[in-house]
């Protein structure tokens, strides 16, 4: 493999960790590289998801505390992820490359749109918070929530993070903290086991995946230092620009 595609691909990795760090949004910027560099659509997402996931292990082990009190919801929680996650994945490798290829800008204009909204969505959370006081969870309904965004998740899952977060909102009466700690731990749930279904896909680009993982991690630390140091609504609104241009591109390519 030319060595330039594995510094590409570690330098996408980097700007998606430091990303996803600030503001959200890191796939918006490794998954168009990954189609840059001559990775066919299909691998492009699998190897994406399976290079991003270790991200979301620090992001969980950053917030342990505040998930010390979510084990029982999550406990409830998990199977609908995994199994929304491999369901998801299942989709995507029974897809076909062309009609994925087709729906590459739509999956970027969604995932764009949801990072636009992220903002309102947290404002909303913490208003619904406050001024509610109960703590009782409508189990049935949060599962048939999660699940779709679960299988989201599984198929292309950029934006995930704001999906479950509004989800959560909706049907849990936690602070924000413990709202986006258990936010963290599904979506590495969600990750985890569909980057275990695509690992047997064999269309994985495993040498790719793992300098890439190295990077978001990397990306992922700096982009930790430097988080209360960079204004994070300019930043997000940045992505949002490039997330648009992407999809446009793709769309009258």
């Amino acid at each position: 493999m030319d060595i330039s595609i594995l510094i590409f691909a570690f330098l996408a990795a980097v700007a998606g960790g430091f990303i996803n760090a600030i503001a959200g949004g890191g796939t918006l910027v490794t998954f168009p590289v990954l189609l840059a560099l001559g990775i066919s659509p299909l691998a492009a997402n699998i190897t994406n998801t399976i290079a991003l996931c270790p991200g979301y292990i620090s992001g969980a082990f950053a917030q342990r505390k505040d998930f010390q009190s979510q084990k029982q919801k999550l406990w409830k929680i998990l199977p609908v992820s995994i199994l929304g996650g491999v369901i998801g994945g299942f989709l995507l490798l029974n897809t076909g490359e062309s009609l994925f290829r087709m729906l590459i800008p739509y999956l970027i204009l969604i995932a764009t749109c949801i990072l636009a909204i992220q903002v309102p969505v947290k404002k909303w959370i913490i208003n619904r918070t406050k001024l509610s006081g109960s703590e009782k969870i409508n189990d049935i309904l949060m599962l048939l929530m999660i699940f779709p965004s679960a299988i989201y998740g599984g198929y292309f899952g950029a934006g995930l993070g704001v999906i479950l977060m509004a989800v959560l909102g909706l049907v849990i009466n936690e602070s924000l903290n413990k709202i986006n700690a258990l936010k963290q731990a599904i979506s590495f749930s969600i990750n985890f086991f569909a980057a275990i279904y695509f690992s047997f896909s064999g269309k994985a680009d495993w040498i790719i995946a793992f300098v890439m993982a190295i990077g978001a991690i990397s990306g992922g630390i700096i982009g930790g230092k430097l988080a209360s140091k960079i204004k994070q609504e300019i930043f997000r609104w940045i992505i949002v620009i490039i997330g648009l241009a992407v999809a446009i591109y793709y769309f009258i390519k």
